[in-house]
């Protein structure tokens, strides 16, 4: 076995620098610098937990340091920094670039997330496809419906599922991009919220962020467009169309409007 990690770390590669929104960040670097990846909730049932996974991509993360996150401007402690081997978790006193570190929170941080010593930087790429499939989620249990909300407004921030708003007070739809991605859902709804749920077509297929030059022109297409609006996790707004045809119909119409298949999970003027 020994033979085996040593073979490993000297034929694997280093890891390697970061684009960030301004600038390439080397891993050589003496400050911390690392994004979120992945969210996963409910990895201990007893406790509700909720893991945000990090990986390292400069400096030194250390157990106890006061880190910024830009998103919000704020410094976080990272107080219990953990190391995952299968089921095990180990306390990561340090990390270094290439590392990959889970962090216990309850909702602060969301996939996307950079966190620094200070400096005002924003790891890209990490992307948000527009989903495939819509659908609505029926519940049996009427008096379950803050208990619904709550799961999958935590169920989208783990990245399992989109999940939107409309504008119109509706109930709200749930995005993904493959049919495999509902049944996950169900199940999990199930098995770790005792939600029992079934899905209900939406007169909505399909899905495009929308946004132009003229913050004005927006305003205008979303007011023309009252009932087919919709809000994503960031509050972004969605336009939702039957069809493709409707789409396009609207595309031609509104020539300035930009009807957009790719989000980022961040970008500056989010973290400004």
């Amino acid at each position: 076995m020994r033979d085996l990690i040593e073979a490993l770390g000297a034929f694997g590669p280093p890891p390697r620098a970061q684009e960030a929104d301004t600038r390439k960040v080397e891993a050589t670097e003496e400050k911390m610098t690392s994004f979120v990846f992945k969210i996963q909730a409910n990895m201990d049932p007893n406790h509700r937990d909720r893991i945000a996974f990090v990986r390292v991509c400069s400096g030194k993360l250390e157990r106890g340091m006061k880190a910024k996150l830009v998103r919000t401007g704020k410094p976080m402690s990272l107080s219990a920094p953990q190391f995952f081997f299968a089921r095990t978790r180990v306390t990561a006193d340090e990390a270094f670039a290439g590392d990959v570190v889970g962090i216990p929170n309850h909702g602060t941080l969301r996939i996307g997330d950079t966190l620094t010593e200070g400096e005002e930087i924003l790891f890209r790429g990490v992307p948000n496809f527009a989903p495939e499939i819509l659908r609505r989620v029926r519940l049996g249990d009427a008096m379950k419906a803050k208990k619904l909300k709550e799961a999958l407004h935590q169920m989208a921030e783990e990245g399992v599922v989109q999940l939107f708003s409309p504008e119109d007070g509706s109930p709200a739809i749930v995005g993904v991009v493959g049919a495999l991605q509902l049944d996950v859902l169900k199940e999990r709804l199930n098995f770790e919220y005792t939600l029992p749920v079934e899905f209900e077509m939406s007169r909505f297929s399909v899905c495009r962020w929308i946004s132009a030059d003229d913050k004005g022109e927006t305003l205008r297409f979303i007011e023309a467009h009252r009932g087919d609006i919709a809000r994503d996790l960031d509050n972004d707004p969605v336009f939702l169309a039957q069809h493709a045809f409707s789409l396009n119909y609207e595309a031609e119409r509104w020539k300035a409007i930009r009807f957009a298949t790719v989000k980022d999970y961040q970008v500056r003027d989010k973290a400004a």
